[in-house]
């Protein structure tokens, strides 16, 4: 590993996300593997879900 990459890592390791990055990145995620298996997935669709489970919780 070179000594820039561990540098990188150091310094990911105390990065705290907002709860708007988290969301971000859950859709990313999620929107990401969906569409793998089923490339008729948007983002939209993605979005759309996750305001309805959202929604649902309140």
């Amino acid at each position: 590993m070179t000594s820039d990459l561990q540098k990188l890592i150091d310094k990911a390791r105390n990065v705290t996300m907002t709860s708007v990055e988290r969301e971000t990145q859950r859709r990313s995620f999620a929107f990401g593997n969906t569409h793998i298996e089923n490339d008729r997935i948007t983002r939209e669709h993605i979005d759309r879900a996750a305001d309805k489970i959202s929604t649902s919780r309140d």
